[in-house]
């Protein structure tokens, strides 16, 4: 069985980048948040790229289990950032830019997944 080097992987390296911007941008929300919106937005962005790394040491068809993980924080993540920028708490530049970084993660992970799939 091939073992894949997360650290080396594009999906793996876009979820950290991912992670690593929500992480900073969290930090400007209102300390009233801290236990609800800012909590669940940095649980689901730190779940892409660690789904990732943990599945990367299965087989290729519990490593596709990881990805769909991953990909459903990765949509979890799009819900919460529409509601941050309702509240006013991102501007709408800053959703967009999060919003085209998590669109190329979901399609990077999605085509990759097919990889995994055709063996």
């Amino acid at each position: 069985m091939k073992r894949h080097n997360y650290k080396e992987l594009k999906i793996w390296q876009k979820g950290i980048e991912i992670a690593f911007e929500v992480s900073d941008l969290v930090d400007s929300f209102p300390k009233h948040e801290r236990y609800d919106l800012s909590s669940q937005i940095s649980r689901c962005s730190v779940s892409m790229p660690s789904n990732i790394a943990e599945g990367s040491a299965r087989t290729n068809k519990s490593f596709s289990h990881f990805i769909d993980i991953s990909l459903g924080s990765s949509f979890e993540l799009g819900t919460q950032l529409l509601i941050a920028n309702h509240k006013k708490y991102i501007t709408a530049e800053k959703l967009n830019q999060l919003e085209e970084m998590n669109a190329e993660f979901q399609r990077m992970s999605a085509g990759f997944q097919n990889k995994l799939k055709r063996g």
